[in-house]
This record gives C-alpha cells, sequence and structure tokens, in this order.
C-alpha cells in the first residue's frame, strides 16, 4: 500500500494525456456501438482502447506491456496499409478498406487513426515504466478468451480473424481445428517473438540511458 501511494505521488504519465484518452473513450464507445455494433469491441485493437485507459492511470507496465505484444506487429501492418493505400492506391495486407469507403461517415473513418496512434503510445507507455515480461502470457489468456468468443458470438463477422484469415470465413479444414490452431500459433508465432523483441528493446535502451531506474525489465519468467 506505501509503494502504491509513493508511485501516485510520482506520477510518471502526464495528466492531460489521462484526461485525453478518457475522454476519446467516452465519445468513442457510443459511436462505434451505433454504428458497427457491440461484437466489434471484441477486436483486440478496440479492446485495448479500455485496457490502455485502465493502464494510463495505474500507470501499469504490465499492462502497457501486456498490450504492447498483441497489437504491435497487427497495428504497424495497419498503418503500413493505410500508408501505402493513400500512397499507390493499392493495399498491401488489407484491413484499410473501409478508411476509403464513401458509405462510412468521414467522422468515423477519422476516429479509426486511433489505430496509428496507438502502437507509439504503447512503446512509449513502457520506455516510460518498464517492460513486464508476463505481458506475452497475459495477452496468450486474453486470446483463449476473446477469439472463442469471437468465434461463436456473431462469428459472420470474422472478429480478429476468428473464422479466416484478412476477415474471410476460411473452409480448408473444420472450423474447430481452425480455431485450436489459431490459439496455439498465433502466440508462439506472434505474441512470444513481439516479447523477444520487447524485452530486447528495453534492455537495449536502458543501456542507452546509462541504467536509468524508471524504465526496466520488471518480473522474472
Amino acid at each position: 500500500m506505501q509503494e502504491m501511494q509513493i508511485q501516485w505521488r510520482r506520477m510518471r504519465l502526464p495528466l492531460w494525456l489521462k484526461v485525453l484518452w478518457t475522454l476519446w473513450v467516452i465519445v468513442w464507445v457510443p459511436l462505434y456501438w451505433k454504428y458497427y455494433g457491440a461484437q466489434n469491441f471484441l477486436w483486440f485493437c478496440d479492446l485495448a482502447n479500455f485496457f490502455i485507459l485502465v493502464g494510463l492511470w495505474l500507470e501499469s507496465c504490465l499492462i502497457f506491456s501486456w498490450q504492447a505484444t498483441g497489437l504491435l506487429i497487427f497495428q504497424t501492418l495497419y498503418a503500413v496499409d493505410l500508408v501505402w493505400a493513400l500512397i499507390a492506391d493499392s493495399h498491401v495486407t488489407g484491413g484499410t478498406e473501409y478508411m476509403f469507403d464513401v458509405q462510412v461517415p468521414l467522422f468515423l473513418r477519422l476516429m479509426s487513426l486511433f489505430h496509428i496512434v496507438t502502437p507509439p503510445l504503447l512503446l512509449w507507455g513502457i520506455w516510460k515504466l518498464g517492460y513486464d515480461k508476463r505481458g506475452w502470457k497475459y495477452q496468450t489468456l486474453t486470446a483463449w478468451i476473446v477469439v472463442p468468443i469471437c468465434y461463436f458470438w456473431r462469428g459472420q463477422y470474422d472478429i480478429n480473424w476468428a473464422r479466416g484469415l484478412f476477415g474471410k470465413e476460411q473452409h480448408f479444414v473444420p472450423g474447430i481445428v481452425y480455431l485450436l490452431a489459431y490459439l496455439v500459433i498465433v502466440p508462439l508465432a506472434v505474441y512470444r517473438p513481439t516479447h523477444r523483441l520487447l524485452q530486447w528493446w528495453a534492455g537495449r535502451s536502458t543501456g542507452d540511458r546509462g541504467g536509468t531506474a524508471n524504465f526496466k525489465i520488471v518480473v522474472s519468467e
């Protein structure tokens, strides 16, 4: 308890950012709910907005590390696809086509730019608070809970690609086999390597900053 009080007094993340993100979520939730439906909040990128909100107020390196291991690769691909589409009028990985759909209200498309903000915000949070090695395990557990929900509830939306890659339901193997493979492969092929990369980056940055105390790798494996 005393340690929590000390950390609160030594606020490491600016209050204005916490308030701004809170206001953003308050505005974002009802609009997304109205236009996209409740199932849309199961996307990991959308769930992250809530986790980041909590992480900012608690100044939790675990939450920032947790979200970073699950989002950095996919959000970076989103940014690359969006920028490439703006330059070359074509898509590299897909997933941003709706950003150019005039039938989607412009203000709603502009709100989706949070996908671009999230990766640098997560990295900045880790830089300020430290990196927690448990993050990828928490993200794995999150996937084990959320992806089956996406598969069985309103599966036609293929949230988080629970039924097939790139928003298209696959038919090569039985759906349940695909789901089980997803729950094994994604943590090992995405979350774990991202964890290793972040762990390396955190250690390297600590060295570059002369071992500064407020940027550390915490929690042993």
